[in-house]
This record gives C-alpha cells, structure tokens and sequence, in this order.
C-alpha cells in the first residue's frame, strides 16, 4: 500500500475517528501533528477549502473530512474488519445514523462554546440527539452494525465519549446512565474494544485542556 500519513492533533475527536479507522484495519501510518494556531503550510496545501483537520494523505493525495476519510479507509483497505455491512439495506440504515451524528452531533461542540440562552438551547439540541439515538438508534444490538464495531460507532464515539468531557468542563450533566442505558452500554463495549481501548485520549488530561479553553471562550465571549 502508498505511503499513509495523518495530519491532525491528538484532542480532536476528528482525527480520533481516522486513528481508529487505520487501526482497526492495521493499515500502516505516520501521525503529522499540527499547530492549529499555526498552520503548516502542507495542511493548507492539503486542504485549501476548509484548511482543517483532519487530512489523510495517501500517496500523496489528500482526502478531508473525517466521515469521507474513513468511507475511503473502508474502500481502499477491504480486508477485515469491515467497517460498513455488506447488505444494500443495512448499509444505508448506516448512512443515515452517519449523517445524523454529523448533522446533529455539532450540538456538543456548540454547548462547549455557549453560555446563558444559547447554551439552554444547544444543550436541548444535544438532549434531542441523544434521546433519538436511545430510542432508535441501536436497539438491543451491542453496536450500531450488530455484534461488530463500523463507521456509524466511530461517528458517535468521538461525539459521546468528548460528551462526557465537555459536561465537566461546562459544568452540566445530560449523559445519564438511568436515562440512556442503551447509549451508555453500547460506551462500555465501544471502549472496550482493544484498539479503542488502546487510543481513547484520557479524559482527565482532557478536561485540563478543555477547561482552560473554556474559561478563555467565555472570557472572550
């Protein structure tokens, strides 16, 4: 396979979802980390629409946006794990719960960077998502595919998991075990998938950094 490489910095929970991608189909890859208050000039080079991480360079070629970089993972590197079902149907019930994380999952990171109203409407908007996900979006099924991890749990684990950490660092409580049983079991299998288990950021160091942008967000606001 063409040389692999991952431009990207390692709290974002973006390039969270290609790291986990490339490791689980054990593709080969070396890790450039950007200055995201100094952009390298091959990022911008890389990805000159929306100049952001993550991009995955392979061969030379960049491919942007985290959801279409793991699409492409899937494509180029077919051998298993795979990542997305084989049936028509399942694959496109796939799809739409990978629009939905991408569509409705942008509430987390408005509630992180919200204070007063806005922050009461963002948390709604991040309650309505988790609510819909509860009720319809694994059923009894240990992952969104069934008994195997794919895209669709790599979409929502970057978003849940960075959840539990913007809660802290906001000072809010919305992920509740009592009132999301299914979404918080289906976190404990996510996180103890091997590879997972073994490149999830520790929530601790996280809430140190997240806390202090937080604090200069709302300074600023």
């Amino acid at each position: 396979m063409a040389e692999v490489k991952l431009h990207g910095a390692l709290l974002s929970p973006f390039v969270y979802r290609v790291i986990w991608a490339l490791k689980l189909k054990g593709v080969p890859h070396e890790f450039v980390s950007e200055d995201l208050s100094n952009k390298s000039a091959l990022l911008l080079k890389y990805n000159p629409v929306h100049k952001k991480i993550p991009v995955l360079v392979h061969g030379g070629k960049p491919v942007c946006e985290s959801m279409v970089i793991l699409e492409y993972i899937e494509q180029t590197s077919p051998q298993n794990p795979s990542l997305m079902p084989n049936n028509p149907y399942d694959r496109a019930q796939a799809r739409f719960w990978i629009k939905f994380a991408e569509d409705k999952g942008v509430a987390v990171w408005k509630m992180f960077r919200s204070t007063g109203q806005e922050l009461q409407n963002t948390m709604k908007e991040a309650l309505e998502m988790l609510q819909t996900v509860e009720k319809h979006g694994l059923g009894e099924k240990k992952f969104f595919n069934g008994d195997n991890i794919g895209l669709v749990d790599l979409a929502f684990g970057s978003i849940v998991y960075w959840l539990q950490v913007i809660e802290d660092a906001v000072g809010v409580k919305l992920f509740e075990s009592h009132k999301f049983p299914r979404l918080h079991a289906w976190l404990e299998n996510f996180k103890q998938v091997p590879i997972t288990e073994e490149n999830l950021p520790n929530q601790n160091e996280m809430l140190v950094v997240f806390k202090r942008r937080r604090e200069q967000l709302v300074a600023s606001a």
